[in-house]
């Protein structure tokens, strides 16, 4: 194995560009060392994106904010102006894993594990974060987009996520994630929900509802966010957000929880994350 450490994303670019074998992107590595050791991949080439400065920072920009793919989860944790505009995507990407591991693991590198049940992407396709894909062209791509399956990308050869952006935010939206675990901690999402709202005058006035862990991928629920839009979050609107985030659901049976069990508690998650964004954004 031969491993790389470029100082700028062209650079890393076009390491992947050129290796005609398995080439890896090795930044936090908290799910990548343990596929290594458990002989579960082999790869060729291990690019490590961490010298890269792009990648290495949380900006605060004109349009909102800018982190960058090897942003670990701890540093997330201490951005107050990150946390104050978006408390539900910090508190998302704070669920991945221990204490130990949030000082390695990163927002891009949960995305890009492409797992069903990872915590930040819910959060992030709530808010409607756009990641920032570098390969021959610059383009940038809505985060709902990313995973196209259980560990299967849309990225193409030689292409990486240089950063995540985030909108601005403000004092009439409010985001939050809720996740369903067996256990008390450190343990994988039997269902996971992320809503952003924007209210106006207390009544909702825009929705996104994603949920994880109920499908192949991320589930935007359009039918959840519109039994919301028009309300001050009233039992019947909650019922409504409940009944459509379960029809949305199409999971699988496994130690973690039968179909039937994951598709009630999508709903009951939902209607407790919404009056967390609901008061968040100025709601009563």
């Amino acid at each position: 194995m031969r491993y790389e450490s470029p100082t700028t994303t062209k650079e890393a670019v076009a390491l992947l560009s050129g290796e005609k074998g398995s080439a890896h992107i090795l930044a936090g590595g908290t799910d990548l060392m343990v596929r290594l050791r458990m002989d579960m991949i082999e790869p060729d080439l291990m690019v490590d994106i961490k010298r890269i400065p792009a990648m290495q920072d949380i900006q605060k920009t004109a349009s909102g904010f800018k982190i960058g793919a090897a942003v670990s989860g701890a540093e997330m944790a201490e951005n107050k102006a990150l946390i104050k505009a978006w408390p539900g995507v910090v508190e998302a990407a704070n669920l991945i894993g221990s204490d130990q591991i949030q000082s390695r693991c990163t927002m891009v590198g949960n995305l890009c594990n492409a797992s069903p049940a990872a915590d930040s992407v819910p959060a992030m396709v709530a808010v409607g974060a756009k990641a920032v894909v570098v390969g021959a062209k610059r383009r940038t791509v809505a985060v709902e987009n990313i995973v196209t399956g259980p560990g299967s990308l849309s990225l193409a050869k030689g292409e990486i996520i240089e950063s995540i952006t985030l909108p601005k935010g403000g004092a009439n939206v409010g985001d939050a994630y809720l996740r369903f675990i067996p256990r008390t901690e450190m343990d994988i999402a039997v269902v996971g929900v992320g809503i952003c709202l924007t209210l106006s005058k207390g009544v909702i006035a825009t929705a996104k509802v994603a949920l994880g862990a109920v499908a192949p991928t991320v589930v935007v629920v359009p039918e959840a966010a519109k039994a919301i839009i028009g309300t001050k979050l009233d039992d019947s609107a909650l019922e409504k957000l409940a009944a459509a985030c379960s029809a949305a659901c199409n999971p699988i049976d496994d130690k973690r929880g039968t179909v039937e069990y994951r598709t009630r508690v999508a709903g009951v998650l939902a209607t407790r994350a919404a009056k967390i964004a609901y008061e968040r954004a100025g709601g009563k």
